[in-house]
């Protein structure tokens, strides 16, 4: 199994974003540029304009401005893009909630914000590499006593179920995480 084929792990960085605000086709293109290897097809789309206008009208950031995006507007879609593989919108709503109201107000550092988040995006692609190596590996020793004949196909069917499981996991813990917020405000 090659490793770089499955890890298509792209990030939008702060150096990439212009200085300048973006109409939304701009917006998109700068999305399919930047993403455009980690779609599963070429039919899959990365962002569309009615994703970007159900962002905007489920309030998941705030108001545009004269149907122009800021950077900041740029970071929360390159937030939620990487969220909505894993949580509901109602749930990125919620995560993102007090960062979006304080970025709205002027008072919220998101692009320090976000490059903690990608410095975490760069760590967890090193330890998920070598996770993915080591389940390999796993796999590999488990799935000596399978038919030999049919044993890479079973490889990759049982690295795809540990896979998911693994994703379940974690998609499950953010979850949590989100209950707890919701929580949270509802005690203030």
């Amino acid at each position: 199994m090659e490793l770089e084929k499955l890890i298509a792990d792209n990030q939008i960085h702060l150096e990439d974003i212009p200085q300048i605000d973006l109409y939304m086709d701009q917006v998109i293109q700068l999305f399919e540029n930047t993403f455009s290897n980690t779609r599963r097809n070429e039919d899959e789309k990365v962002l569309t304009k009615t994703m970007i206008n159900n962002y905007a009208k489920g309030k998941l950031f705030f108001p545009v401005k004269n149907k122009k995006y800021s950077k900041e507007h740029l970071i929360f879609i390159a937030l939620i893009y990487q969220l909505k593989g894993a949580l509901s919108i109602s749930d990125i709503k919620t995560v993102l909630k007090g960062i979006n109201e304080q970025t709205g107000e002027g008072d919220f550092d998101l692009d320090h914000f976000y490059q903690l988040y990608l410095d975490l995006t760069k760590i967890n692609l090193e330890t998920f590499k070598g996770e993915l190596q080591n389940q390999s590996s796993r796999i590999e020793e488990k799935a000596k006593d399978l038919n030999e004949t049919a044993s890479v196909q079973l490889d990759k069917v049982l690295m795809a179920t540990s896979l998911v499981h693994m994703s379940n996991l974690y998609r499950k813990a953010a979850e949590r995480l989100v209950d707890e917020l919701i929580d949270e405000k509802d005690h203030k």
